[in-house]
């Protein structure tokens, strides 16, 4: 890919323009990235580049969504104005109507209902729905719209008969459909455009994929999007058509549903203390989840082309709180099934608290369990099902027992089936065995699975997927899937409060599951449902065509959602991308409930300040774009952006503030209380964005947000929300030593006077230096001017050196305004001599009233290293001790046998990540070390060194290939040996993760993996180069350590790049 610096893009408005400028600085500079979808140059670009690149990525993108905004990644066949060829809908206030056959599926019925509905929620005017045979009369009707399922409706197959239509094209296919106008279809009507399905689903998605053309989003309920109104509505030439879904059983799972939509749910739904609704509460387990609140569920779940459903399990049977539920599910046309614990359509574990037996171990207890999932077949038969099988232990734990056990679980449980449907062929009833935990671990150690049997494949809980099929496992006829989350209750932290998952990793994850055909069913855990509105999307039209989406158009589909949902201009929208990825790369770097006061280095890198402003300028931006928008919609936009970028911000300032306010306590800054202020207040505003999000549209998402989240003491959810703990100075009482405080950027201690980390003995300790650097990518270095207590005191500054300049050599400080940084910077290197001991001092003294002047010299080395470096070197260039560089950003890009390194904009912690691209180049090889496709990245060492070590940073991704096919990459740097790395040790024990994965500074909440490979060099030019080993590794970064790398979550900002 050509990676091209360049100007800013001017957008519309001023203050998104500045918001999007903030948004850049990633690096502690602002740099416009222009990016093509190879990764093959990183290079100075003219401006005429510039926009051609630009002008290009537009033209690109326009054409593949945004020509119809209302729908994403769907063939456009909709348009407002006629074209003269195009089928109307709606015209000068009239509406075509629609006929369907009485012998059509109910729920085609009740889909078309929904259809007329959301044509007038549209354009004000509703169509007349009417169910017509064949054989009835017409007479005058110009235009119809007639819909129906091939072979099931007979008013279709009629103007099948009747026109000659060729539906071979979905004839027999799984939920397709196809949409076309045709010519006298039946007696009296001229002509008419036909949806027509292939089944009941393929028939209802093809009027819900209008719907949603037409102005009508998904979620118009569930999070209040208003319709976009068109007076006129026409369907454009050749209509609107789609084959088969890419993965067959599309779904999610209701689960950890307590305390927010639990809770939420009794509200609204029911009658019970402090409900709103009328339902009782379900007798036995009180659930408030009966049909009420499932045919809302049911019907976004298929407005959004999914197909499947594991309901709300810990208090909840579904089958069992409400008798309606399962026909309506099947009525609506979900497939039903329950989660990887609960065998045989049964609630586990509230149904074997009501109707069990004994206990939940079938080495002791199987006749009683037999009988239990007798009863679960039995009462599931008359509805569309797929069948979870197997079994696990009590409370989600390990099954108690072996391969033998589970072998004759298996056994038994198809003898039911058979039993049951009374067949012999079970093979025909859809099952699915979900490979979790220590289920794997049986299947890696010989458990033999029925080839019939769909094999679901797990990630860690984390979104790293633990395993896909390997080639041997691709063709057996239950096929595979994928079993994912975007919320869990697991080691090392639970994360159930806020998006915390980045569309670019999903995609990255998920498209190795397409590639290696684990397409039969996917489900995808998502908690209290909300707020994972936007990830719950993409899972579910990634898996309905796969074909539509790459790693190079993730924000595009950002994109496309906010103009559908929110009726913003294209640079709105693209700033509204451009806040989900920074939102979710945020909260994606260290999930917020595994963040404390610490995580970001408060000395090092600014990095704590950095990850402050970030969070700053992502907020800005989100409140400009809500701010300008109308007033009703607002409170779509509050739920699925708004809420999530002011809460994180929160969070992660009141973390920060905490940290820093426990550093300037130990260095007797009286600002130590200003931030615990600070934290109190945004503790405190916390709560108060709750209370907010609870209230909007007269409470009707109340509870939705109840979920805990600050103050986590070990993997469960806190139990009360806890302010971090913050110190406080003696605000009246004057530090012994003065009235002045002196801190130097990367320090934590302070002058004059003692602290441990002044110096090694803590006491007596010389007068602080500060280094400039030539190559610093920050171009400056701080001092901080603080207050030692409650007098106010002024300053000045004095500089030894005439290169040396100070941002303010001057000021005050007073309780009220008891800080004051300084920026010291050599504006003209030419200036400073070519040697590392220019020294220069800089004297800060204090004046107070009543007191001697406190003086306070800081020693300034200046270390010009510019005339080290050529001036035809291209490159990155050391400075203080580090190279650092984003994986992205490579100079040459070498390819073999076709294949290449891509990058993955947007994944990961910094910018982005790179990975041999295509997933299955030359039918999935590998190489040796060495031989493989590169990347090289020429860098340029200023020190005197004789080797260097080379960190580097890759996506925490675990050997989903096989264990005989562990990720690997290789380095060299210039004509030292090569040296490989099988970077991701083998699993502790089968199905379970490698031991470096876990734990609160495991791989999983690091979101990293860290290798580190030593080489000889001599100072000068270097090239780094990559190589390829095993697909689906995903570098993100480099880390060269050149004898001064200093600890950080991040690590150093990129370097400068001459």
């Amino acid at each position: 890919m050509i990676t091209c610096r360049g100007p800013e893009v001017s957008p519309s408005h001023e203050l998104i323009q500045a918001n999007r400028t903030a948004l850049k600085l990633r690096s502690g500079r602002v740099t416009r990235y222009i990016q093509l979808p190879r990764v093959a140059l990183y290079m100075e670009c003219s401006s005429i580049m510039h926009d051609f690149v630009l002008f290009l990525l537009l033209v690109l993108f326009s054409s593949f969504l945004l020509n119809n905004v209302e729908a994403i990644g769907q063939t456009t066949c909709v348009s407002f104005s006629s074209n003269g060829s195009s089928f109307p809908v709606v015209q000068n206030g009239v509406a075509t109507q629609v006929f369907i056959s009485p012998d059509e599926w109910p729920g085609v019925q009740r889909a078309a209902s929904d259809f007329v509905s959301d044509i007038n929620l549209v354009a004000q005017v509703k169509p007349a729905l009417s169910n017509i045979t064949a054989s009835e009369a017409t007479t005058n009707i110009s235009k119809a719209i007639i819909v129906g399922t091939l072979g099931t409706s007979t008013l279709i197959d009629q103007v099948v008969n009747n026109t000659g239509l060729d539906v071979s094209s979905i004839r027999g296919l799984w939920e397709a459909f196809i949409g076309q106008e045709v010519d006298n279809p039946l007696p009296g009507v001229d002509s008419a455009y036909v949806i027509i399905g292939s089944d009941k689903r393929g028939t209802i998605f093809g009027m819900y994929d209008l719907s949603e053309q037409f102005g009508v989003s998904p979620w118009y309920w569930w999070a209040d999007v208003v319709p976009t109104n068109h007076s006129e509505l026409f369907i454009t030439p050749p209509g609107c058509s789609h084959g088969s879904p890419t993965v067959q059983y599309r779904g999610i799972f209701l689960n950890d549903e307590q305390p927010a939509l639990t809770n939420w749910a009794f509200e609204k739904f029911t009658n019970g203390p402090g409900g709103l609704g009328t339902t009782t509460p379900a007798n036995g387990t009180g659930s408030p989840f009966q049909s009420e609140f499932y045919t809302k569920l049911f019907e976004l779940i298929l407005r959004l082309k999914g197909n499947y459903l594991w309901p709300a399990q810990w208090a909840s049977a579904f089958c069992v709180d409400d008798p309606l539920n399962q026909p309506l599910a099947d009525l609506y046309g979900i497939v039903m099934g329950t989660s990887h614990e609960e065998p045989m359509m049964r609630s586990i574990p509230v149904e074997w608290s009501l109707f069990g037996d004994g206990p939940w171990d079938y080495n002791v207890n199987a006749q009683n369990i037999y009988n239990f999932w007798v009863q679960g077949i039995q009462r599931a038969k008359p509805y569309e099902g797929l069948y979870t099988i197997g079994m696990r232990g009590d409370g989600d734990l390990p099954l108690i027992g072996g391969i033998q056990l589970l072998e004759q679980i298996i056994k038994d449980q198809r003898g039911i089936f058979s039993n049951i449907f009374n067949t012999s062929d079970v093979t025909t009833i859809p099952q699915v065995w979900t490979l979790y935990s220590e289920v794997e671990g049986y299947y890696e150690e010989g458990l033999s699975v029925p080839d019939d049997v769909a094999l679901m494949w797990t990630d860690d809980d984390y979104g790293n997927m633990r395993r896909y099929p390997v080639a041997s496992e691709r063709n057996r006829s239950g096929g595979g899937g994928v079993y994912y989350h975007v919320d869990m209750v697991a080691s090392p932290r639970d994360y159930k409060w806020i998006t915390s998952t980045q569309l670019s990793k999903m995609y990255e994850q998920l498209s190795l599951a397409v590639t290696r055909n684990a397409t039969r069913v996917w489900v995808l855990n998502v908690g209290d449902l909300k707020p994972y509105e936007r990830e719950i999307e993409y899972w579910l039209s990634l898996s309905w065509d796969s074909s539509l989406w790459s790693p190079d158009n993730v924000d595009d589909f950002v994109q496309a959602w906010a103009q559908r949902e929110f009726k913003l201009d294209s640079s709105d929208a693209a700033m509204v991308a451009e806040v989900v990825a920074n939102l979710t790369r945020y909260n994606a770097r260290r999930k917020p409930e595994l963040l404390n006061s610490t995580t970001y280095s408060l000395i090092n890198y600014r990095e704590a300040d950095r990850v402050v402003e970030q969070w700053d300028a992502l907020a800005n931006a989100s409140t400009a774009i809500y701010n300008n928008l109308a007033s009703d919609l607002q409170p779509s936009f509050f739920q699925m952006v708004q809420h999530p970028v002011l809460a994180s911000q929160t969070l992660g300032k009141m973390l920060v503030f905490a940290g820093q306010n426990n550093l300037r306590a130990s260095q007797a800054r009286l600002s130590t209380n200003d931030l615990a202020d600070q934290v109190q207040q945004l503790f405190e505003k916390d709560y108060d964005l709750e209370v907010e999000y609870h209230s909007i549209l007269d409470g009707k998402w109340d509870h939705m947000m109840d979920q805990t989240h600050v103050g986590y003491s070990y993997w469960q959810q806190p139990m009360a929300n806890t302010m971090p703990a913050v110190n406080r100075v003696q605000s009246r009482k004057q530090a012994l030593p003065g009235v002045m405080r002196i801190v130097p950027e990367g320090s934590l201690g302070a002058w004059p006077g003692d602290d441990q980390f002044d110096c090694a003995l803590g006491y007596n300790c010389p007068s602080p230096t500060v280094i400039l650097d030539s190559f610093n990518p920050f171009g400056n270095v701080f001092i901080d001017v603080g207050s030692g207590g409650p007098v106010s005191f002024t300053w000045n500054a004095t500089v030894s050196a005439t290169w040396l300049e100070l941002s303010t050599p001057s000021g005050s400080i007073s309780p009220d305004s008891p800080e004051q940084r300084v920026f010291l910077s050599i504006p003209d290197w030419s200036q400073v001599p070519v040697n590392a001991g220019n020294l220069a001092q800089v004297t800060f003294t204090a004046v107070a009233p009543n007191q001697s002047d406190l003086v306070v010299p800081v020693m300034v080395q200046a270390q010009n290293t510019k005339e080290q470096v050529p001036s035809n070197f291209t490159g990155f260039v050391e400075s203080m001790g580090v190279v650092s560089f984003e994986a992205a950003h490579a100079i040459r890009n070498t390819s073999v046998a076709d294949i290449f390194w891509k990058e993955l904009p947007g994944l990961g912690r910094t910018l982005s990540g790179v990975t041999p691209w295509p997933r299955d180049g030359d039918n999935g090889a590998n190489f040796s070390a060495g031989t493989g496709p590169s990347l090289e990245y020429d860098f340029f060492i200023v020190s005197n060194r004789t080797n260097i070590t080379v960190v580097t940073r890759l996506s925490p991704s675990l050997n989903a290939n096989g264990a005989d096919r562990p990720l690997a990459f290789a380095l060299q740097v210039g004509s030292d040996p090569i040296q490989s790395s099988y970077f991701i040790p083998p699993d502790v024990a089968p199905g379970a993760e490698p031991a470096p994965w876990s734990g609160l500074d495991g791989f999983a909440a690091n979101v990293i993996v860290s290798v580190n490979m030593t080489f000889n060099v001599t100072p000068g030019a270097q090239t780094l180069k990559l190589f390829m080993i095993e697909p689906a590794v995903v570098v993100q970064k480099f880390d060269i350590d050149t004898g001064n790398l200093q600890s950080s979550y991040l690590g150093p900002t990129e370097s400068v790049f001459v």
